[in-house]
């Protein structure tokens, strides 16, 4: 939202004090554009957003750290020199750098990506080979890559980065999914899988669950399916917060339901197409656990509606 002027300047400014400072220059026939929410945090700096075609080169004079950075191109895609390296990376594919080098990345299409900064010290315990990871893509079909990138997005959409007490949680977790992502030492993996992997797994199949409350075959079957996973480790992830996946997709959808229920916009839908919409496919036992969960039938909480509206344009 900058006039177009102080775009670049500011641009350098802010990504520098989160991930890395370096020079960018729009290729001539594209105007400058960056979007992201941007994060720095103790131990690390997290970027999600969209630049148009750049190019970016970060000299000797920039360098003031040695950091890993870890660049997820969502869309669109870049290629990346350092090292005497250079890597092509396409959608779905990763890169890793290093902020202790110069390195020249061309964008040459509109593209959205998640960039992580991590410190070298904090990290490379939990590495086998940091050189040998350097400037190479990361394939897009990686399981720990895939869990990542969906961990990444999630965090980004509840800004939960912006809450102190989840910071210290949420970083260690990044920290062992990056280690897994790029090849973690057989202890550090470990860790990882009963931590990060573990709550990347969860939050992945939360949002799915959240996503598709409205399919009547959302079973823990079809949820592990999608997912590659057994329906015995989608009820561990579950136990492990104390909870069970029916629980939570019921809590879900009866929550779905009550706002719909409570929502003006829905006094023309009669209760048993909401209930229906919200992946009930039993009324009766519908209205049981609506009125176990909110002691109140769906009629009572509709009739409260109705009070503000015409009772003509509600439906039973």
């Amino acid at each position: 939202m900058l006039p177009e002027a102080e775009r670049l300047s500011a641009s350098r400014e802010i990504y520098g004090r989160t991930i890395l400072r370096h020079d960018i220059e729009p290729f001539d026939e594209h105007p400058f554009c960056f979007e992201a929410m941007l994060y720095a945090v103790p131990e690390m700096g997290f970027v999600s957003g969209a630049v148009s075609p750049i190019r970016a080169v970060r000299t000797a004079e920039h360098i003031d750290s040695e950091d890993i950075v870890l660049t997820i191109c969502l869309t669109g895609g870049r290629v990346v020199r350092q090292r005497g390296r250079e890597a092509t990376v396409v959608a779905g594919e990763a890169v890793l750098t290093t902020s202790a080098d110069p390195v020249a990345v061309a964008v040459h299409s509109t593209s959205r990506m998640i960039v992580l900064r991590i410190p070298l010290a904090t990290l490379r315990p939990s590495l086998v080979d940091l050189d040998a990871c350097l400037v190479r893509p990361i394939p897009r079909g990686t399981e720990a890559l895939r869990l990542l990138t969906s961990y990444a997005e999630v965090v980004e959409d509840t800004s939960a980065l912006a809450m102190p007490e989840l910071r210290g949680l949420l970083v260690a977790h990044f920290h062992d999914l990056v280690s897994m992502s790029i090849g973690a030492t057989r202890d550090a993996a470990e860790i990882a899988r009963g931590r990060g992997v573990r709550a990347a797994r969860l939050r992945a199949i939360k949002a799915y669950i959240l996503e598709n409350l409205s399919r009547g075959d959302l079973s823990i079957g079809a949820v592990a399916s999608q997912h590659g996973i057994s329906a015995r480790y989608v009820r561990m992830l579950f136990d492990g917060e104390g909870a069970t996946y029916s629980d939570f997709v019921l809590d879900n959808r009866l929550a779905r339901a009550h706002r719909m229920l409570r929502d003006p916009r829905y006094v023309g839908h009669t209760i048993s197409a909401m209930a229906f919409e919200c992946g009930f496919g039993d009324l009766s036992y519908f209205n049981r656990a609506f009125r176990r969960r909110f002691g109140a039938t769906p009629t009572d909480v509709r009739q409260a509606v109705c009070q503000t509206v015409r009772l003509d344009d509600c439906s039973a």
